[in-house]
């Protein structure tokens, strides 16, 4: 007899799984991997869909596991407990119909080489789309996020502990930003409407554009032809923030995937621009960037090059504006990459704290006098932020905090903070330091 229609999709996204929690790689390559080898649109959608919800919500349905499972899975049924998250997924965050998502589910078992689980997987998605899941009082589980996250949340924002974990669970927006050598806002928001597309302009960030139901960007109208670009609406205020100018010399220290490096040389004039990123195959995503938005220009140079050590790259013109977009926890977007949680491990930050430190005083002799510098991060923790920029004016005396307004969010310091979610952002830390000359 054959398989239902959907059980390969369902095994292959057990397959993204396994690779994910079991193996340590990331949800963005995994799919980069996966997708293409689906020719229909509605195929890969529900696949990303499915694996970002289980994602989203494992802790708690790994805990509705423990309570239905007489026992343990064997490690080597560890594909069969990633396809039980792929069944739960469909039945709780997608609210797909039980009969879509049980018996192509159970029947991906087959594909996954344990066909002895079928009954048992059959089993298990057919309690759960009769009965409520079970829940625990264990706030880091009913809300699935590790515990030292949680922990550091209430240290750092007691306050906000339950809208940054409810923000962290729910699906991002796209935003874009028009490219202003192509085409307006008003024109994008036109085209975009007219293709069905409902979308809405930013109040906050200037040419900003939001789309609640994220589509493919081959969909958008004027992509190929480099009318704009996808980036959120909290990392175009970067730029805002930086407010690089005609004529001025700009530093784009961490620059991949490229979006703020676009939005930097549209300002340029007959300024120039140094591109750097420590990745080769991500310094070419911003060449790519700026080709598809007609920007690239021989005023704009990039160096694959560690930041930090200025020898290798600056050629001693010191530099009138600098965005350290700075490497960090990424606690700030879990929504888009909910993967982040599983990933991330407290023992990481320190040392992403001590890098952005190093990056700080190291650029920080390449500023002119009078210049400015615009620290960044899409992270949620004050050890990157706030302290991070506390401890550096305090070491740095040439150095001064230029005050933000609220459009960058909520005081922290001597920058500004916004919470994942906050007017549909991402959430990021803003900084700008301005150096005495």
């Amino acid at each position: 007899m054959s398989a239902p229609a959907g059980a390969a999709l369902r095994a292959r996204a057990a397959r993204v799984l396994v690779s994910v929690l079991g193996e340590g790689r990331s949800l963005k390559a995994m799919l980069r991997q996966a997708l293409p080898a689906l020719p229909d649109p509605r195929d890969r959608a529900l696949l990303e869909a499915i694996c970002f919800g289980a994602l989203r919500h494992r802790r708690r349905y790994e805990y509705a596991l423990s309570q239905w499972l007489a026992k343990p899975l064997a490690a080597r049924d560890y594909p069969v407990h990633c396809l039980l998250l792929v069944g739960l997924a469909q039945l709780d965050a997608l609210g797909l119909p039980v009969h879509a998502a049980v018996g192509a589910t159970a029947e991906a078992t087959r594909d996954l080489g344990r066909e002895p689980l079928v009954g048992l997987v059959n089993a298990l998605l057919r309690r759960a789309s009769r009965e409520p899941l079970p829940t625990s009082d264990d706030p880091a589980v009913a809300s699935s996020h590790p515990d030292w996250l949680l922990a550091r949340l209430r240290r750092d924002w007691p306050g906000d502990v339950p809208a940054i974990l409810a923000a962290n669970n729910v699906s991002a927006p796209l935003w874009l930003r028009p490219n202003p050598m192509r085409t307006t806002p008003e024109d994008l928001l036109s085209a975009l409407r007219e293709a069905g597309l409902p979308a809405e302009p930013s109040l906050i960030a200037p040419g900003a554009i939001r789309l609640d139901d994220p589509v493919p960007v081959e969909r958008l109208p004027g992509w190929s032809r480099g009318e704009l670009g996808v980036q959120d609406g909290a990392a175009q205020l970067a730029i805002e923030a930086l407010d690089p100018r005609d004529g001025e010399h700009v530093l784009d220290a961490c620059a991949a995937p490229g979006g703020k490096t676009a939005q930097i040389a549209e300002r340029l004039g007959s300024g120039s621009l140094v591109a750097i990123d420590i990745e080769a195959r991500r310094l070419a995503q911003v060449g790519q960037q700026l080709e598809r938005l007609g920007l690239a220009s021989d005023r704009i140079q990039s160096h694959i090059a560690d930041a930090a050590d200025t020898a290798a790259w600056w050629d001693g013109r010191a530099f009138d504006a600098i965005l350290l977009d700075a490497p960090c926890s990424a606690t700030g977007i879990i929504r888009r990459q909910p993967d982040i949680k599983w990933h991330r491990r407290e023992a990481d930050v320190a040392p992403l704290a001590a890098l952005q430190a190093k990056l700080l005083d190291a650029l920080w002799t390449t500023l002119r006098p009078g210049g400015r510098l615009l620290y960044a991060t899409c992270s949620v923790l004050r050890e990157e932020n706030e302290q991070q920029v506390a401890a550096f004016l305090a070491r740095t005396p040439d150095a001064a905090a230029v005050p933000l307004d609220g459009r960058y969010g909520r005081r922290s310091g001597e920058g500004r903070q916004r919470f994942p979610g906050e007017d549909g952002m991402d959430g990021f830390f803003y900084a700008l330091l301005r150096k005495a000359g």
